[in-house]
């Protein structure tokens, strides 16, 4: 396929140049997915749009859901590489995203390139707060395995926060701290996890200094962090207390297109990067509502060839910011995300198609 997405500048480009060439390569992925996943044709043909789309909000969409419920790909299953699994729950089953060697390449760059954009090039040394890995078995990932694994090669001299049985390692943590106190460490974790652990630190030893030109990445969680009435704005205030970090970002990422994040700036805002847009839409119209206003948030990318999740509303409220115009200085949509719908509110495009698809 034809559809090679500049990962160079990921926050380089300007409105002018960046809407028609996601509109054309979008409209390409419509097409490929279209001849390759039956059950994606079907959905198409009872699309009521216009196709090709003259513009971002008319390219179809799925609902984040049906990849709980159906298995999508577009490519044959010896062409599968790896298949992603979203962490779930014990009452829901989880996606299931099949990958091949065009789409994981394209994820790996497009993480690459929109990290270093925040941290640079070099690599730092890298507390991950977590458990090591488990032994492989089969292909299969879970999704938070994989966002750990991605973002670990931004990283050197690793340690895992947490040992095999979840217990924290806080020798280890503490003999880490010191060793690179002054080489500006990398911490990644998911949102929820790094709490507990600066709640641990706050419990023993009240504060783990881990040097002034440390970053934290981090994301996922904020459901349970808001069940402890924990702000962003909070949270980052106790980092700093706790941990001497000023330099924290949050991103917003999903496993039906792992690799295409939105990281938060050093203004608070979640930026889309050059191969990625983002959408607002009235929960119950499903219509697009103007900048500002809060809605269900509908996520495309480009980098999805083997299964079709280039285009996908999901189950989270927020709100665009602006397009262009961040203090940063990186160029692109910004938005918040700043919830999630009410189910009632999602009944009517959860099943979107998926009567067409049966």
């Amino acid at each position: 396929m034809g559809m090679h997405p500049d990962f160079a500048q990921p926050y380089g480009e300007v409105r002018a140049a960046r809407g028609g060439r996601l509109l054309a390569e979008l409209n390409a992925l419509v097409e490929h997915h279209r001849t390759a996943c039956e059950p994606y044709a079907r959905i198409l043909a009872a699309f009521a749009g216009r196709m090709p789309a003259g513009a971002l909000e008319e390219i179809p969409y799925l609902p984040a859901s049906i990849f709980k419920k159906l298995d999508l790909r577009s490519v044959g299953n010896g062409q599968v590489v790896r298949v992603l699994r979203s962490s779930g729950t014990a009452s829901s089953r989880p996606s299931r995203i099949a990958l091949d060697k065009v789409t994981a390449d394209r994820q790996s760059r497009a993480l690459a390139a929109i990290v270093m954009d925040f941290i640079g090039p070099a690599r730092r040394p890298m507390l991950l707060i977590a458990r090591p890995p488990g032994r492989k078995t089969g292909d299969e990932l879970v999704a938070s395995e994989v966002a750990a694994l991605g973002f670990s090669r931004f990283g050197r001299d690793h340690r895992y926060v947490l040992d095999e049985s979840g217990t924290i390692d806080a020798r280890g943590v503490a003999e880490f701290a010191e060793k690179h106190h002054e080489s500006g460490i990398l911490l990644f974790g998911f949102t929820h996890p790094v709490w507990e652990f600066v709640q641990a630190v706050s419990a023993s030893s009240g504060r783990l200094d881990l040097g002034a030109d440390s970053v934290l990445i981090h994301g996922g969680g904020w459901k349970r962090m808001e069940e402890h009435k924990v702000s962003n704005e909070v949270f980052k205030k106790t980092i700093l207390e706790r941990l001497g970090i000023r330099r924290v970002h949050n991103y917003y990422g999903m496993v039906e297109q792992v690799g295409s994040i939105f990281m938060e700036c050093e203004r608070g805002r979640l930026h889309a990067p050059a191969f990625a847009a983002v959408i607002v839409r009235d929960p119950q119209a499903l219509t697009c509502v103007p900048r500002g206003e809060l809605g269900l948030l509908q996520v495309m990318s480009t980098i999805p060839f083997s299964y079709p999740g280039f285009s996908v509303l999901t189950d989270d409220v927020g709100r665009i910011l602006g397009e262009d115009d961040c203090e940063c200085g990186r160029n692109g949509v910004t938005f918040s995300v700043e919830g999630r719908a009410p189910q009632a509110e999602l009944r009517g495009c959860s099943d979107t198609g998926l009567g067409a698809a049966a």
